[in-house]
């Protein structure tokens, strides 16, 4: 396996449409010689193509696939490797140059006997079309490309697919379709309610990631016909059918799964993976859980030996002792790139217990009782630095929280009839100092778990909220009347962090982002929301008949 170090790797540019024999620079094991079919085409059933990039090993045999479908360009240069000048807290991102972005890296699967298949879907690179991200037509397209991997004559029938993001939302899609040939999924953190995930965060437009990325794909490809996700966000303020034909139907997925979530990637990738792998029907799933950096964590080495396991007993049929793999893992923060492992036999954490925390507007305090006194504190939401309130607790012995949380308030507003609440968990250590934690790819002063809603959507599904999650229908508008106070409870993304004696936990309201992204100006990498309702004075009610108060997920650890 070890490579030749007389070889010298291929030039990108040098390889040609067809078939080419090359070097590549695979991080793990030397310079090793591959096969790379360029630009195959793939008829689809309306008579379309599909174009795709095949890298297989030199030599003769048949052997599983991985493969991966997106619109960033079959042969886009590993970008992210080249982000350093302007994201230089990125991390190391270890990958061979022929690796596309977000993308299973040829220099680590084909030395190890993969077949790694590259697609362009519909409207990006050679593959013409319309591009409609994220919904069934995608989904069509690349499981009728699963099915043609799967009878090539350098294919043992077994397709497995693999990648990060885009490339996990389309797994999400294209599982649901159950094509025959799919035989395990790595769907490694990605959204799959475009509404609740990625658009609108608790009913709040997105004004930063969600255009910045459809800008994107109009950059790239300015001749394509692409669909209007800007006009979309616009036109539909709702969870309306526009909305719910970009869910894929989770629990129609059989296929086993090796599904890798994040407690940092909240606003984006957070939560869609999360209920990924809670409302998939297969039989076999595992969930692995890391608090550290999305693409760092995707290219680890412990990452992709614990990924060749899983397909390796799937897609090979290796008896390697997968199966005794526990079903959860998840990494409990303690401070920045600090923590352990814990295992658990499902998710939500059976070993959870919610418990209360209730607002004390007189003190500022959270408590396990409700105070008896009612009090009302205020922010005003238009003036900076004074539009948040903070509430705190120390606690008395070392306690867990893993999972999601809900914050109950009750509220008003002086001047408007709607509000936009930013909810904020933090952690502070013995000496009264913020920890930070890890917040997407690139930002380093991220906080535990965030929270967002926008009062007017306050109506829940009652059959699918939890007691520690709540669901929000997001289907009407229950705009507020002058002085009227109303309950609200607010979704705050799963978490897993330990807090010592002495340390405290702070939930902050605020009228606007509790923490904002650091990026370049002008690259809009992560979540804003520019676009509030906000005006004037808030109010919360705590206290007395008013049981404002966070839930959060206790984990019994005796």
């Amino acid at each position: 396996m070890l490579g030749n170090s007389k070889l010298t790797a291929t030039p990108i540019e040098d390889i040609k449409e067809g078939t080419n024999h090359i070097v590549v620079d695979s991080i793990q094991y030397g310079n090793q010689e591959m096969i790379m079919e360029k630009d195959i085409a793939v008829p689809m059933s309306d008579g379309a193509e599909l174009y795709v990039n095949v890298i297989r090993p030199n030599k003769e045999g048949t052997f599983p696939v991985v493969i991966s479908a997106d619109t960033y360009g079959k042969d886009n240069k590993p970008k992210i490797t080249n982000m350093g000048a302007i994201w230089p807290t990125l991390g190391a991102l270890p990958t061979s140059s022929i690796t596309p972005e977000e993308s299973p890296d040829p220099g680590f699967w084909v030395p190890n006997d993969y077949v790694v298949v590259k697609v362009a879907l519909r409207g990006s690179s050679k593959s013409k079309g319309s591009l409609y991200p994220w919904g069934l037509s995608e989904a069509k397209d690349y499981a009728e490309v699963i099915e043609w991997a799967g009878q090539q004559p350098w294919s043992n029938g077994n397709v497995g697919t693999n990648g990060v993001s885009y490339l996990a939302v389309t797994q999400w899609w294209v599982a649901s379709l159950n094509p025959t040939h799919l035989k395990a999924m790595i769907p490694w953190e990605g959204l799959n309610d475009m509404y609740r995930e990625v658009a609108f965060h608790g009913g709040i437009p997105d004004t930063g990631f969600y255009r910045f990325w459809y800008e994107g794909l109009i950059n790239r490809w300015p001749d394509s016909d692409i669909e209007d996700l800007k006009g979309a966000q616009k036109n539909h303020p709702l969870f309306d059918d526009y909305w719910k034909g970009k869910q894929a139907n989770l629990s129609a997925i059989k296929v086993p799964m090796f599904v890798c979530a994040s407690w940092s990637t909240q606003g984006l990738h957070n939560r869609g993976t999360f209920e990924g792998f809670k409302q998939a029907s297969s039989k076999d799933k595992w969930l692995k859980i890391h608090g550290r950096k999305e693409w760092e964590t995707y290219y680890a080495r412990e990452s992709l030996e614990q990924q060749k396991d899983f397909f390796d007993y799937y897609l090979k049929g290796i008896d390697n002792d997968w199966q005794d793999t526990p079903k959860v893992s998840y990494e409990v923060r303690g401070k920045f790139y600090q923590g352990y492992t814990k295992y658990a036999t499902d998710f939500p954490l059976p070993n959870t217990t919610a418990t209360a925390l209730y607002l004390d507007g007189q003190t500022m305090s959270l408590n396990t009782e409700k105070p008896q006194d009612t009090a009302k504190v205020s922010y005003d939401s238009e003036v900076e630095n004074k539009d948040e309130v903070r509430f705190s607790t120390v606690f008395d012995q070392d306690t867990e929280l893993t999972g999601n949380m809900k914050l109950k308030l009750w509220v008003s507003a002086d001047e408007t009839d709607d509000m936009d609440l930013f909810v904020g968990i933090k952690k502070l250590n013995r000496q009264d100092e913020e920890v930070h934690f890890p917040d997407f790819n690139h930002i380093e002063d991220g906080q535990v778990a965030t929270g967002w809603l926008r009062v007017s959507h306050r109506e829940l599904d009652q059959d699918k909220s939890k007691p520690l999650q709540p669901w929000h229908t997001h289907e009407s508008e229950d705009k507020l009347n002058k002085e009227e106070i109303v309950p609200v409870e607010v979704e705050i993304l799963p978490s897993g962090t330990l807090f010592k004696q002495g340390e405290s936990i702070q939930v902050v309201v605020k009228a606007s982002e509790v923490v904002k992204g650091n990026s370049t100006p002008g690259l809009k990498t992560r979540y804003e929301h520019n676009e509030t309702v906000n005006k004037g004075i808030h109010n919360i009610y705590t206290g007395g008949v008013y049981d404002s108060h966070i839930l959060v997920p206790v984990i019994d650890n005796n």
